[in-house]
C-alpha cells in the first residue's frame, strides 16, 4: 500500500519571514537535490549533479511535469521584499499565485498591520492556503516564519493566525519566531507589537519556537568567527536549524517526530507553548578537524548557552519542563542514551520534578548538508534540541519591562490609536503577558513550594 501523504504548508510573512523563506527553501532544495528552478539537479545539470534527489511530498508538490513547487505562501504589505525574493536565485521556483503583496508598508505598527492593512492581503492568502489544502492528501498542519518586531509580522500575522484557526482548526499551526533581543533592536516599537501579538495569538497557535537575533548574531561572531554578521549569515544559520526541527517531516528515520507530537511532548500547558531551540554543531571551516563531534559532546554541547537561539536562563534559575533532541546522522540510540544518561549525572541540567521522563529523541538517518562556501563547516551528524524551560519567562519579562517604560509616558501610543485600536487593548495584553510570566515561573516550583496549578 502507498504511503499517504502528511503534507504541511509554509507560511513566510514580512520581510523577516520571507527573507528566512529564501534561506530555508534554499537549504531545502540542497538536501533534496532539487535545482533552483524546481527541477531535478540530476536532471537539471549535464555532469548529473552530485546531490540524490529525494522526493519530498510534504513540504513539494508536483507538477505533473518534473518541477517540484514548494507549498509556500509568502504575505507582505508592501511589494519591495516580495519583488526581491522574485529576482532572487531561487525565486521562479516559487508558484506567482501565492506571492502576496499589498501596496502600503506597515510601518513597525501592529495595529496598522492588523486592522488597516490584513484584510487587503488575507483574502489572497486564505485562498491561497485554502487552495493548497485541496491539492493535498492530507493536510497536517502550518508553519509561519514571522517576527514579533513588525507591524507585518506582529499584525498581519496575528490576524491571518485567527483566520486559519477558524478555517482549519483541526490542523496543527507551529511558527518559527524571530523574538525582541535583549539589546539589538530594529525598530522602537518592538516591545509593543511582541506583546500585542503574543495576546492576540495565544490560543491560535500551539507551538512558537523562538530565536533572537543576538543571541544568532553572538553566535556567527563568536562560534563561526564571522567579524561583520549581516542578515544572510544570520538567515543560514536559522535555515540549518529550521532545517533540523524538520528533517522528520521531510525524511523517512529510524524514530521520527510528527508535527503533532511536537505540541504533545513540549507544551505541558496550553499557555506554555514558547520552546527554545539549541543546535550542535556550530563549527567554522577553519576549527572543524580540531572539534570532537562524537554524540556525547554533540549533547552537551546543546545546554550551553552560547548554542541557544534565545538568551535566557542568565540567573540560574532555570528548570527544563521537557526536550525534544533531534539527531541526524549515522546515531545509534545506544549512544544516545548513554549521552542522556551522563547529563543527567551531571545535575547540570535541572527538570521539574513533576516531569521525570523529560526526553523525547527523534532519529534520522539522513545526514545534514551545508551550503556549499558558507559560513557551517560540513559534518556528518547534527542535533537540534527544542527545549520547555521557565527560563523563558525572563525573555518575556525582559520586553515587559520595555512595553512598561513607553506605556507609562504613554509614548508612541497615539500611532496605534490612529489605526483603529482601543487603549483598553494595551492593558489586557500587559495583563495577559504578565500571567504568562507567573505561568511559567510557577511551572518550576517545586511541590512543597506551591499547590498545584490549575489551567
Amino acid at each position: 500500500m502507498p504511503r499517504r501523504n502528511r503534507e504541511t504548508l509554509s507560511i513566510h510573512i514580512g520581510q523577516a519571514g520571507i527573507q528566512m523563506g529564501e534561506a530555508i527553501w534554499t537549504q531545502y532544495g540542497l538536501e533534496h537535490g532539487i535545482a533552483k528552478d524546481g527541477q531535478r539537479i540530476e536532471e537539471a545539470e549535464k555532469d548529473g549533479g552530485d546531490a540524490p534527489f529525494i522526493e519530498c511530498p510534504t513540504f513539494y508538490s508536483d507538477n505533473g511535469e518534473g518541477r517540484f513547487v514548494p507549498r509556500a505562501i509568502f504575505i507582505d504589505t508592501e511589494p519591495m521584499v516580495i519583488d526581491q525574493l522574485q529576482t532572487a536565485d531561487i525565486g521562479e521556483l516559487f508558484n506567482p499565485e501565492y506571492l502576496i503583496r499589498g501596496k502600503e508598508d506597515a510601518a513597525n505598527n501592529y495595529a496598522r498591520g492588523y486592522y488597516t492593512l490584513s484584510h487587503s492581503t488575507l483574502a489572497g492568502a486564505m485562498e491561497a492556503a485554502r487552495q493548497i489544502a485541496e491539492d493535498s492528501d492530507n493536510l497536517q498542519g502550518m508553519i509561519l516564519y514571522h517576527s514579533y518586531g513588525g507591524g507585518t509580522g506582529s499584525g498581519v500575522a496575528a490576524h491571518l493566525l485567527q483566520e486559519l484557526s477558524e478555517e482549519f482548526p483541526r490542523k496543527c499551526r507551529l511558527s518559527f519566531s524571530v523574538y525582541p533581543s535583549p539589546v539589538l533592536s530594529t525598530s522602537v516599537v518592538e516591545p509593543y507589537n511582541t506583546v500585542l501579538m503574543t495576546h492576540r495569538t495565544m490560543s491560535c497557535i500551539e507551538c512558537s519556537f523562538l530565536m533572537d537575533n543576538q543571541a544568532i548574531y553572538n553566535i556567527c561572531s563568536t562560534r563561526l568567527s564571522i567579524e561583520r554578521p549581516n542578515y544572510g549569515n544570520l538567515n543560514q544559520l536559522i535555515s540549518q536549524v529550521v532545517s533540523g526541527v524538520t528533517a522528520s517531516l521531510r525524511f523517512a528515520g529510524d524514530l521520527n517526530v510528527d508535527m503533532s507530537e511536537f505540541q504533545t511532548n513540549l507544551v505541558p500547558y496550553p499557555r506554555l507553548h514558547f520552546p527554545v531551540i539549541s543546535f550542535a554543531p556550530f563549527i567554522s571551516c577553519e576549527s572543524v578537524n580540531h572539534e570532537k563531534l562524537d554524540v556525547g559532546a554533540l549533547t552537551r554541547e546543546l545546554f550551553d548557552p552560547d548554542c541557544q537561539m534565545v538568551r535566557c536562563a542568565l540567573t540560574g534559575r532555570d528548570k527544563y519542563m521537557a526536550c525534544c533532541l533531534l539527531y541526524r546522522g549515522h546515531i545509534l540510540p545506544k549512544d544516545i542514551n548513554e549521552a542522556i544518561a551522563s547529563i543527567k549525572a551531571t545535575r547540570r541540567v535541572r527538570f521539574v520534578d513533576w516531569c521525570p521522563t523529560g526526553f523525547k529523541i527523534g532519529i534520522n538517518s539522513m545526514a545534514p548538508k551545508m551550503a556549499p562556501n558558507g559560513d557551517l563547516a560540513p559534518a556528518g551528524r547534527c542535533v537540534t534540541m527544542i527545549a520547555s524551560r521557565t527560563a523563558v519567562s525572563d525573555a518575556w519579562s525582559n520586553v515587559d519591562e520595555k512595553f512598561d517604560m513607553m506605556y507609562r509616558k504613554r509614548a508612541f501610543v497615539h500611532w496605534y490609536l490612529g489605526e483603529g485600536m482601543e487603549r483598553c487593548e494595551f492593558n489586557e495584553a500587559r495583563e495577559n503577558l504578565a500571567c504568562l510570566e507567573m505561568d511559567y515561573r510557577e511551572a518550576g516550583l517545586t511541590d512543597t513550594q506551591s499547590e498545584t496549578v490549575e489551567y
